[in-house]
């Protein structure tokens, strides 16, 4: 497991009023109340921007054709380091810095606009430095060129609307108030050669602690990596809004793999993540993890195959329910535009399930952006604005196991006219809705021993040898690790480790009918990807899921053995 998207122009003036009644919000509300245009224009490259917006609002204008009614700057400073090993030695690091400009023009009106495909936007690299004119510069060629762009895609659009019969079922663009969010810039501070010998110092452990070292041999990669960034977001648009905003994120990872002897490959991965440097495991700690994971490969090596098919009872620890929501829910209480000329709300296995039930009714989900920890873990998907300049907000997107809302931008759907702060862009990406930091929780959670217990009671009662418990998941929620448990009146079942799986049939259908206790503890997941997100996730216990061999082509072991 791995881990942030009107008619007349507004003249400058107008834009100025607009600033200095925008609605102010952020982390420290005290300064926030404060401040203003002028504040914001202390800021070399928000001075920059505005001035830029303010000659492109009063300018920008070809001749026979339609002003921008709305325009949108967004500058990302990205600094960048990565450094990686394999089998105890450094493949060397990576140090990259640099600032992208995305430019949105939108012409037409709120009801119908330019928006759709590729002709949202323009980007345009622009220079480290904040000499103001290099600045402006870069925005008003990419402003020419995405203004040339937007005027292509509204006649293409206006085309299409009359080659259908079902009108829009939402307008193209939400009216939202100004907003003015100053955060100070963060700083990417490491000791880059101590980060090298440690990520080299873990890959190593497999040949150089007394605990494993026996099975070198059968380890056929050991690779790791340690990546930070840090990005400063500033964000300027015609409605008034102004945004400076940071944030970081570190992780460090390892991942080992071996042959079992039959040809079959087995891989085990791990990784520790913060928004700080410090929230990381100690060494000694990321050691114990990676330590017991090429410790596993020998327990899997030796452990025999699935059985073929297995229809029946199935529990998901809190790390292997976090990958199943995310991949089945967190995508699927988004809302975006459907295709010109259908009555569809949105798209998705969600489209149609409003105030329909999704999860089982003991279960709600809540969208919180505004969550800046659990448990005492920083949550990377937390944030106060998102990148179209509105306020995050808390969203109950799941009440009682029914769907009852979405997650929604700057781009309405039928029903929700109001983005809710969830538009989120990857760096140099458009805006999309996408989760924050996603909670599951059930009324009537239970502890990890009184789901072991109601899993061995299931397989009781369905006459079945055997049950299975998930450790975790990889990709396409294939199990990583994977218990048979044998119920023998013990608390956790005698379990034993099998491999060569994969689950059929988990997918939102399951959750819906499949899903009958929850655990009460949540796992923490960040997941640290270009648009950072976090799970709060329980353990989830499925009354039927079926386990088969996958039965994949095995590859040849090696011919000969590893160097010494």
């Amino acid at each position: 497991m791995n881990p942030i998207r009107p008619v007349a122009m507004l003249a400058v003036a107008g834009l100025l009023a607009a600033l200095l009644g925008a609605a102010c919000v952020g982390a420290s509300a005290q300064n926030a109340a404060q401040s203003t245009r002028a504040d914001a224009e202390k800021d070399p490259v928000l001075k920059a921007m505005l001035e830029e917006l303010d000659r492109s609002m009063s300018q920008l204008q070809l001749k026979g054709f339609e002003k921008p009614f709305f325009i949108q700057y967004r500058v990302e400073d990205v600094d960048n380091f990565e450094t990686k090993a394999e089998f105890g030695a450094s493949e060397g690091t990576e140090r990259s810095h640099q600032r992208v400009a995305r430019i949105t023009v939108r012409v037409g009106d709120y009801k119908i606009d330019s928006s759709g495909g590729r002709s949202d936007g323009a980007l345009q690299l622009t220079t480290l430095d904040d000499d103001p004119i290099a600045l402006r510069s870069a925005l008003w060629a990419a402003t020419d060129q995405a203004y040339k762009n937007a005027l292509s895609a509204l006649a293409q659009k206006q085309a299409e609307l009359k080659q259908v019969q079902t009108p829009p079922q939402a307008d193209d663009f939400s009216r939202e108030k100004p907003v003015i969010l100053l955060e100070t810039p963060l700083q990417l501070k490491l000791d880059e050669s101590a980060w090298v010998d440690r990520v080299s110092k873990h890959t190593g452990l497999y040949r150089t602690d007394d605990l494993v070292k026996a099975t070198q041999r059968d380890v056929q990669y050991s690779s790791g990596a340690f990546h930070a960034r840090v990005t400063t977001t500033w964000l300027v648009n015609s409605d008034g809004t102004i945004v400076r905003k940071s944030m970081a994120g570190f992780q460090e990872g390892i991942a080992v793999g071996t042959q079992a002897a039959d040809g079959m490959r087995l891989d085990r991965s791990y990784a520790t993540t913060g928004a700080s440097i410090n929230e990381l495991d100690s060494p000694q700690e990321f050691a114990k993890h990676a330590l017991e994971l090429i410790a596993s490969l020998t327990d899997l090596r030796k452990a025999p195959l699935v059985e073929e098919e297995y229809h029946g009872p199935v529990l998901l620890s809190s790390d292997a329910g976090a990958d199943a929501l995310r991949t089945l829910v967190a995508g699927s209480v988004t809302a975006t535009r459907p295709k010109l000329g259908t009555e569809a709300r949105t798209n998705g296995p969600f489209a149609s399930s409003l105030h329909a039930r999704v999860l089982p009714e003991f279960v709600d989900v809540v969208d919180d952006p505004g969550l800046r920890s659990f448990a005492g873990k920083s949550l990377l998907g937390a944030y106060d604005v998102d990148d179209e300049g509105v306020p995050a907000q808390g969203v109950k997107l799941v009440n009682g196991g029914r769907l009852e809302n979405y997650l929604i931008g700057r781009e309405p759907v039928r029903d929700f006219p109001q983005s809710n702060g969830h538009g989120r862009a990857g760096i140099t990406g458009p805006p999309n809705p996408a989760i924050g930091v996603l909670k599951v929780t059930a009324n009537e959670g239970l502890t990890d021993d009184e789901l072991s217990r109601k899993l061995q009671d299931l397989a009781k009662e369905r006459g079945l040898k055997n049950a299975y418990y998930v450790g975790t998941l990889g990709g396409d929620l294939t199990p990583r690790l994977l218990y048979r448990v044998i119920p023998d009146g013990s608390k956790d079942g005698k379990r034993e480790l099998v491999r060569g799986a994969v689950l059929d049939d988990l997918d939102q259908r399951a959750l819906r009918s499949g899903v009958v206790a929850v655990g009460k503890d949540l796992f923490v997941a960040n997941y640290f990807n270009d648009v950072p997100e976090t799970v709060l996730a329980p353990a989830l216990l499925l009354e039927e899921v079926t386990v088969r061999r996958a039965n994949e082509k095995n590859d040849k072991l090696p011919f000969y053995p590893p160097p010494d």
